[in-house]
């Protein structure tokens, strides 16, 4: 089984940054794509970004140019930098791990237990 433990998390204005950490343990050596989902109120989870074990990153396009996804193998770990916050990125986020080498919509098999972001504006 893989763990997967999300943090940073919270409150922030319009316009504000945030940096999501998740770190991974348990049984690595079944995972090789990572990546970020968000779940809205009334919303279906949705893929945010991933990245492959070597550093190849995809982003969903309402976030492009505004969030960066990445990863540090050694420590197991994964990053999302949020900046230029809106409000409609107010959702909770969930780190997911899969054996696929490039994490999609409908591929992820190990699941964090989401952190809240919200964005007042």
């Amino acid at each position: 089984q893989v763990q997967l433990v999300e943090s940073g998390g919270g409150l922030v204005q319009a316009g504000g940054s945030l940096r999501l950490s998740c770190a991974a343990s348990g049984r690595i050596v079944s995972i090789s794509a990572m990546g970020w989902y968000r779940q809205a109120p009334g919303n279906e989870r949705e893929l945010v970004a991933g990245v492959t074990s070597g550093g190849m990153t995809n982003y969903a396009d309402f976030v492009k140019g505004r969030f960066t996804i990445s990863r540090d193998n050694a420590k197991n770990m994964v990053y999302l930098q949020m900046n230029s916050l809106k409000p409609e990125d107010t959702a909770v986020y969930y780190c997911a791990a899969s054996g696929a080498r490039i994490i999609n919509a409908r591929n992820a098999e190990y699941w964090g237990q989401g952190t809240q972001v919200t964005v007042s504006s």
